[in-house]
Parts: C-alpha cells; sequence; structure tokens
C-alpha cells in the first residue's frame, strides 16, 4: 500500500480531485442504470490516503475477479457508505431520479460526515455536503473508482441470490441486462416482480396482457 500520486497518471485515477478539497472526501458511483431488472445500487467511499488498495479503476476496466479481489481490501482500508432505490422507486421516479436518490442515501450512510462529495457523472444529487461531478470520474478519480468497484460487486451479489429463485432469467451470469438469455425468458414466461415496469421491454409485455409473476 502506497499514498496515491499527486500527479496525473495515464494508466489509470489518481487521487488529485481529492486532494483540490480541504477536509473528507468521499467518492460516488453506481451501477444498475440499465438492466431490465433488479434494484439501483450506489456506493460512497472514503479512502485512507495512506492505505488505499492497489489496482483500483473503473468496475468496468476490471475482471470479475480483480473486482471480488479488491472489493474486501477497500471495505477493510476505507469508510463505505451504501445507497439502493427499489424497482418501485425506478418505476414511479424514472431511472436517472432514482439514481440521485440512491446516492443521497448512500452519503447519508456513511458514518462520517464527507466535507465534500466527488460524484461521477454530470447530474448531482441532493446532498448533505458540497459536491462536484467528473464526467468518466470511476477512470479519472481513485475515490470513485473505489466506489463503482463496491457498487458492483455488492449488486451482482444481489442478483445472484434474487437469480436463485427465478433461475430461468440467468440473472446469476447477467445481473439483469438484457441480454439475448434475458429476453427469450421473458417471453416464455413473462416477468417477474422484480423487473422494471417502466422499461420499454417489460412494460410492452405488460401491454400485451402478460402478467407479472410473484
Amino acid at each position: 500500500m502506497t499514498r496515491p500520486p499527486i500527479t496525473s497518471q495515464k494508466s489509470g485515477p489518481t487521487y488529485q480531485h481529492e486532494q483540490k478539497h480541504s477536509g473528507i472526501v468521499c467518492g460516488v458511483d453506481e451501477v444498475g442504470r440499465g438492466p431490465w431488472a433488479g434494484p439501483v445500487l450506489t456506493a460512497a467511499v472514503i479512502l485512507d490516503p495512506d492505505n488505499i488498495p492497489d489496482g483500483l479503476n473503473d468496475s468496468k476496466k476490471l475482471t470479475k475477479k480483480k473486482r471480488e479481489a479488491l472489493y474486501p481490501l477497500i471495505m477493510a482500508t476505507a469508510t463505505v457508505g451504501f445507497g439502493e432505490a427499489t424497482v418501485e422507486e425506478i418505476d414511479h421516479h424514472n431511472i436517472l431520479q432514482a439514481t440521485l436518490i440512491a446516492m443521497e442515501r448512500a452519503v447519508v450512510n456513511l458514518r462520517i460526515k464527507p466535507d465534500h462529495a466527488l460524484v461521477d457523472g454530470n447530474q448531482l444529487p441532493k446532498l448533505i455536503c458540497p459536491a462536484s461531478c467528473i464526467k468518466k470520474g470511476d477512470s479519472i478519480s481513485l475515490s470513485i473508482a473505489a466506489a463503482s468497484i463496491i457498487a458492483k460487486v455488492k449488486r451482482d451479489f444481489l442478483m445472484k441470490k434474487l437469480g436463485e429463485s427465478y433461475p430461468e432469467y440467468g440473472w446469476k451470469d447477467n445481473a439483469g441486462y438484457g441480454t439475448s438469455h434475458h429476453a427469450q425468458a421473458l417471453r416464455l414466461v413473462g416477468p417477474s416482480r422484480f423487473h422494471r415496469k417502466s422499461f420499454a421491454p417489460i412494460h410492452n409485455l405488460i401491454s400485451q396482457g402478460i402478467a407479472i409473476r410473484d
């Protein structure tokens, strides 16, 4: 474990954006905006600048094995808060607003109140502290990269557990995303109560009179 680089690196995220702000800084990211099923999950992470696990990066750029190896290291060395917006909230508010709500919850659930939050993307949630957006922040900021890993591993595990009750959709492998296998299962058995009814593939099936399964 080494102190993060002060100067920028081409190879991955750095701690530069965190160092621009005084006090405690957290990174915030989401996972699950695109899937047809399951909640959207967010994480807020306050890294210890003297004890940052090596190899942090945008979760999408890491293998499943690498993400799962980094997860316990982040949990052991950082302060982490989780947020979730349910399928019902996604359908009620829309996916963007539900994501922002989940981000608010993640920051509130930190045991330490941050002085500033770095949020991935270009939309700021209503947070309990000042905040700034960073486009593609999970590839730029180490704190956001850590949040992306934590949220991804947590949501994948959640969808795997849900998939044990609904194995036909293949959630243990697709995490609720719209794969061809998932689409075929929807046509064969219809949607479950964990599907997002406001999303077009599900909405269209319901409009055709196909019932939602318990």
